[in-house]
């Protein structure tokens, strides 16, 4: 709980605590793989463990196969596992996806990343059926078969209530698509970076829960699964929004599988961000869960001060938001200047301190200091009741599917 006793001290604004960035006993390493909260999760976020230890190596090998082969063994592999009860993602072909969104035509074009861009589409029957994102791959974007790959195997496997559901793919002919579940509210840069005029901004209490929530997506990514999924891109275009705001994670083709045994970290071709990855592994090209946990830190400090990571359009001085705040992290009595000003002053003073403070240990250049992300999460859970927010939006909606078919399995075993 040390990362509860740091930003404590700062709740009543007094006691002669001067800035938000933690001594190093506070955020000492043995708080990193504390688990103290885990066991009050609900259910789908606790047990809901996989293990997908030979992931890499099939990737590898289908990456290697010819391009006429590699497609089939996507949906084999796929449909293998969708037989051993491990996901129940569908393989879809291109003429069904092409309906679904009206032939691809640009009235339902959503947006565009990394991979390609993203349709919204219909499932039949076509008044009542799910609606949906599907995703085609650019073949000349920046990512490629490797990152198709790795976000279709792996969003087959990986199950969580603040995780994208992969209902299926496509890999008919040349085409590679994948499909989710769509989100209607879009991404927290939506609402929090690129805010259209005259929407209102989020409120204190809906950052907070959708910083929560993304936290607990993070936490059953490092900690359920096994071995652990280090993210690598976590910001705020990648954090998507649900009915009542809750937070899923999206964007898998950067993911790593980490490290297991005795190994500390995966070395790897720096990938991700700019303005979100950790030094360390921008320098190295080391990376661990603790990379995750700096990129977390930037994204909440987005929240918080409705900031780009990286923001060419402010002053010189300006420019890199984590750089802006170091100074005053420093000094208490600045910490207002790093509130949001579309906030008018609506938020908790005590709420916006500990947020600070949350944000400074995760944002420690040195990466043994930073909080593991299960205090993290403990610390919002924390802060979204006792700093004048809500509880997660979870508890607020009735039991989630997983949840409830986790339930379920439960009680029939």
């Amino acid at each position: 709980m040390g990362i509860l006793c740091c930003f404590q001290s700062h709740a009543g604004g007094g006691g002669g605590h001067d800035q938000a960035v933690p001594s190093s006993s506070a955020a000492s390493p043995s708080s990193a793989t504390s688990s103290s909260g885990n066991k009050d999760r609900p259910l789908s976020e606790r047990n809901n463990s996989v293990d997908y230890s030979n992931l890499v190596a099939l990737v590898n090998e289908i990456v290697g196969d010819s391009v006429s082969y590699r497609h089939k063994r996507v949906a084999d592999e796929i449909l293998k596992m969708g037989k051993a009860g491990k996901v129940t993602a569908r393989a879809f072909t291109y003429a069904e996806l092409s309906e679904a969104t009206g032939g691809f035509r640009p009235e339902s074009l959503l947006g565009e990343g990394g991979f390609g861009p993203v349709y919204r589409g219909r499932l039949p029957p076509k008044s009542t059926g799910p609606e949906v994102a599907v995703k085609q791959l650019d073949r000349n974007g920046m990512q490629g078969t490797r990152e198709f790959l790795v976000e279709a195997l792996m969003l087959s496997l990986l199950k969580h209530p603040h995780l994208v559901t992969l209902l299926g793919f496509c890999t008919d002919a040349d085409h590679r698509m994948l499909v989710y579940e769509y989100m209607p509210l879009g991404s927290l840069e939506d609402h929090l970076l690129d805010l259209p005029p005259g929407r209102a901004p989020l409120e204190w209490a809906t950052r907070m829960r959708v910083a929560q929530g993304a936290a607990r997506g993070l936490e059953y990514l490092h900690d359920t699964a096994q071995p652990p999924v280090i993210y690598r891109d976590f910001k705020a275009s990648n954090i998507l929004l649900d009915t009542g705001f809750r937070a899923r994670l999206s964007d898998f083709g950067l993911a790593k599988v980490g490290p297991s045994g005795d190994k500390t970290h995966v070395s790897t071709r720096v990938m991700g961000t700019y303005g979100y990855c950790a030094p360390e592994y921008a320098l190295t090209g080391k990376l661990t869960t603790m990379s995750d946990v700096y990129s977390f830190g930037v994204v909440f400090l987005e929240i918080i001060t409705g900031r780009r990571a990286i923001d060419t359009t402010r002053p010189p001085d300006q420019h890199n938001l984590v750089l802006w705040a170091g100074p005053r992290f420093k000094n208490k009595r600045r910490f207002a200047e790093m509130a949001d000003p579309m906030l008018q002053g609506d938020y908790p003073t005590k709420g916006l301190h500990q947020a600070l403070a949350i944000a400074a240990m995760c944002l420690q250049e040195d990466a043994t200091m930073r909080p593991g992300i299960s205090d993290v999460v403990t610390a919002l859970d924390y802060l979204t009741v006792a700093g004048g927010g809500t509880t997660d939006i979870d508890d607020d909606q009735g039991p989630d599917p997983d949840e409830q078919q986790q339930t379920d399995d439960d009680a029939q075993a």
